[in-house]
C-alpha cells in the first residue's frame, strides 16, 4: 500500500462549509443484556460502548481503531441507527438521530450512509448489481424511470465500474468489485457522510489499496466527511486526518493521525504501534515491542478505574481506584485516558509515510 498525504476536499455539498461539524457523538451508551439462569432471566450486560464521545467535520476523515470485540463496530451501527442506543445523542447537523421519527430518520439516511465490511454478505445475491443499487432511490421515490437508470449508471461510473456491469448479479464479481457496488449503494442519494465499517479488511491486500484510493478520489470530488472503522493501522494512516482509539467500549486516545503516530501517549497506543512489523532496514533501532500480558477483560464485567489497567505496565493503586477521564494533559489538543500518559522522548516514525 503506497502512503500519500491526505487530499482536501475539492467540492463540498451544497450548503456545506468545510471545516464545519457535521456530526457529534455525545456520551455514546450501548449495554448488551445478558440473560441469565435456568429461566432466562435478565442479568448482567456486555458493555460494548461506554461513554464515547467525538465529533466529525465536513471533508475530515476520522479513523476509529481498535482491537476485535473493543466496540468499534457497535459504534458504527448506532450512529447510523442500526441499534438504538442505552444512552448518550448522536448528532447529524445538529439532530439528535435517536429521537428522530421514522419520517424524519428517512431524511437523514438520505445524507448518512453505512459501507459494510463483508462485500460477500451486503448485497442480495438474487438481484441484479442495478436492482441493488437503485434500491435507496425507489425508498426514497428518487428512482423514476429514465432518469433513475441514468442516475445508477453514473453512480456506477464513479465508483470505477461499467454502466453494463449493472445487469450482472453480484457472484459475477470480485471482493473488490462487490465493495465498490457497496460504495455506490450508498453514494446514490448524495450523502454528506459515510461511515465505513472496515471497508477493505476482507479484501485481498493488493486490492485494498486500489479501493482505498477509490475513496480518496471520492472524498476529493463530492466533499464527504468519513469515518473509517479499522484495526489495520496501515490503513488509518493512509486516509484518516485524525485518529481516535479505543479499547474495551471507551476512547483512550484521540488526536491528529500524525502527532497520535509520532508521539503516542496512552500505553494502549504505544503498545499497537510498536506491533506495527516495519521492513525497513534503517528503522531497526527503533523501540522495542510492547507486548501486553493477560487477555482483554470481560466486557461484562470491566475492571474497576481504568480499564487497561489490567494489561499495563504503569498501573498503580490509583489506577483501580479512579477512571482516567479523556483529557488535554499537555495543552496540545491531544487528549489521552491516562494518569501516566507522557509524550515519548522522540518521535516515533512507525506506520508514517516517508
Amino acid at each position: 500500500m503506497t502512503p500519500a498525504s491526505h487530499p482536501s476536499a475539492s467540492a463540498l455539498p451544497e450548503g456545506a462549509d468545510r471545516g464545519a461539524e457535521v456530526l457529534r457523538v455525545e456520551d455514546l451508551v450501548k449495554h448488551f443484556p445478558v440473560a441469565a439462569g435456568l429461566l432466562r432471566r435478565r442479568g448482567s450486560a456486555v458493555q460494548a460502548v461506554d461513554g464515547v464521545t467525538f465529533s466529525l467535520a465536513t471533508g475530515e476523515t476520522l479513523g476509529l481503531v481498535g482491537e476485535s470485540g473493543c466496540g468499534k463496530s457497535t459504534v458504527a451501527r448506532l450512529i447510523v441507527r442500526l441499534l438504538d442506543p442505552t444512552a448518550g445523542r448522536v448528532l447529524y447537523r445538529g439532530r439528535d438521530i435517536a429521537a428522530c421519527g421514522r419520517r424524519q430518520l428517512r431524511d437523514v439516511r438520505r445524507e448518512l450512509q453505512i459501507v459494510f465490511q463483508d462485500p460477500y454478505g451486503s448485497l442480495n445475491p438474487r438481484r441484479t448489481v442495478h436492482e441493488i443499487v437503485a434500491q435507496p432511490l425507489r425508498v426514497h421515490d428518487e428512482y423514476r424511470g429514465g432518469e433513475g437508470r441514468r442516475r445508477v449508471d453514473e453512480t456506477l461510473e464513479k465508483v470505477g465500474l461499467r454502466p453494463g456491469d449493472g445487469d450482472r448479479l453480484p457472484h459475477e464479481f470480485s471482493g473488490g468489485q462487490r465493495q465498490r457496488i457497496g460504495i455506490a449503494r450508498a453514494l446514490v442519494l448524495g450523502p454528506r457522510v459515510l461511515v465505513l465499517d472496515e471497508p477493505v479488511s476482507a479484501l485481498d491486500v493488493s486490492i485494498q489499496a486500489q479501493v482505498l484510493n477509490l475513496l480518496r478520489e471520492l472524498q476529493s470530488e463530492l466533499g464527504l466527511a468519513y469515518l473509517l472503522i479499522a484495526h489495520d493501522l496501515a490503513v488509518v494512516r493512509h486516509l484518516c486526518d485524525r485518529v481516535a482509539v479505543m479499547y474495551l467500549g471507551r476512547i483512550v486516545e484521540i488526536g491528529a493521525s500524525r502527532a497520535v503516530y509520532t508521539r503516542p501517549l496512552h500505553p494502549y497506543t504505544q503498545a499497537l504501534l510498536s506491533a506495527v512489523p516495519v521492513p525497513d532496514p534503517a528503522q531497526r533501532d527503533r523501540p522495542r515491542r510492547i507486548v501486553l500480558g493477560g487477555d482483554v477483560p470481560d466486557p461484562a464485567n470491566p475492571p474497576s478505574g481504568c480499564r487497561f489497567r489490567t494489561r499495563c505496565w504503569k498501573a498503580a493503586e490509583r489506577c483501580a481506584a479512579q477512571d482516567p477521564a479523556l483529557v488535554d494533559r499537555f495543552g496540545h489538543g491531544h487528549p489521552s485516558a491516562c494518569f501516566f500518559a507522557e509524550v515519548p522522548a522522540a518521535p516515533t516514525t512507525v506506520g508514517l509515510p516517508p
